[in-house]
């Protein structure tokens, strides 16, 4: 049931909302150089605004409130798109390489045996062995930890080894390596 202090802080909030949402989104624009981003961020800081608006309305400056619920918001922003940024660019920092002559057959073994691997799996050995990065930069473009890449690696090794071994002998780790990073060169890196 609604009461005449609900009605009155509900009207208090549209008449903020209407005199704020614009610099707000103004703000928002300001800070993270996107203008489709800034009506968001406004919006969600509007929100969470109306979530506390008791307390908001008590401050002595409401909109320098608003203001730093922005900030917040915007700054939360960048930070994300600057980490995804950095994981894409690892992804493309490795130059193409060609291999002259490459084992066609063996390479498409190698594909269809990595499709086969659960997508960790196959992430952190194709990082680790056709891009040939470090733990931690594999951790780092996956968003795990390094103990996660290294026994994801290791067990997808060990897959790998299973799924193109021999009746009679596995290839040995060494040879699923080589086979992996020719699998990425043959083509001009991964695809």
């Amino acid at each position: 049931m609604r009461t005449a202090a609900d009605d009155d802080a509900s009207a208090e909030f549209h008449a903020f909302f209407e005199r704020h949402y614009a610099e707000l989104a103004r703000l928002a624009h300001l800070l993270t150089g996107e203008p489709d981003a800034a009506d968001d961020l406004a919006a969600d800081a509007l929100l969470a605004l109306w979530h506390r608006w008791d307390r908001v309305r008590a401050a002595d400056h409401p909109v320098a409130y608003a203001r730093g619920v922005v900030a917040n918001l915007a700054r939360t922003r960048v930070r994300t798109a600057v980490r995804e940024r950095r994981r894409v660019a690892l992804f493309w920092s490795l130059r193409a390489e060609r291999a002259e002559n490459p084992d066609v057959a063996g390479v498409v073994d190698v594909r269809e045996a990595l499709r086969r691997l659960p997508f960790r799996k196959r992430a952190c050995v194709v990082l680790r062995h056709a891009f040939d990065l470090s733990e931690k930069d594999t951790a780092l473009a996956l968003g795990v930890s390094v103990g996660t890449v290294k026994s994801q690696t290791s067990k997808g090794v060990a897959e790998l080894q299973r799924l193109l071994g021999t009746r009679s002998a596995p290839p040995a780790p060494r040879q699923v390596r080589a086979a992996i990073a020719r699998s990425g060169e043959a083509t001009g890196g991964a695809r």
